[in-house]
């Protein structure tokens, strides 16, 4: 069962889709696996605190995505196989890159400054989020 104990939810944003974006992530990093049954629904809801509307509004929209499947009296679980995995790991690479590129330039940035940082970052094992 997928576990959500190191789900952190963020200040900003709609909580349906960072639960989307969490599970989406772990598909692609592999800690999330075909097959594997998701939470339930109230179960999640009561373990992060948020109205079960909103757990399943995140669900139905990974299902119209075809990224879970569920069942009437059944668990949801993961379906997706490979060719899915790589069309979420270049979605989320797009979109995550997208969002800095603005973050960037909203500051003032120029192409090089942002590069030289992202390197820098990168040699020094960025990836812990400072906080």
């Amino acid at each position: 069962m997928i576990s959500f104990e190191d789900f952190i939810l963020e200040e900003d944003g709609p909580i349906y889709l960072q639960i989307i974006r969490y599970v989406k992530r772990g598909i692609v990093a592999g800690s999330i696996r075909n097959g594997e049954e998701m939470i339930s629904r109230r179960a999640l809801s009561a373990l992060l605190g948020v109205n079960p509307n909103t757990i399943q509004k995140a669900y139905h929209l990974l299902e119209e995505e075809g990224i879970i499947r569920s069942r009437s009296g059944a668990k949801s679980c993961v379906e997706v196989d490979e060719g899915q995995k790589e069309e979420i790991r270049q979605s989320l690479l797009r979109q995550e890159t997208l969002a800095w590129v603005q973050a960037m330039r909203q500051m003032g940035t120029g192409r090089e400054d942002a590069l030289a940082l992202a390197e820098r970052i990168w040699k020094e094992g960025g990836g812990k989020e400072e906080r």
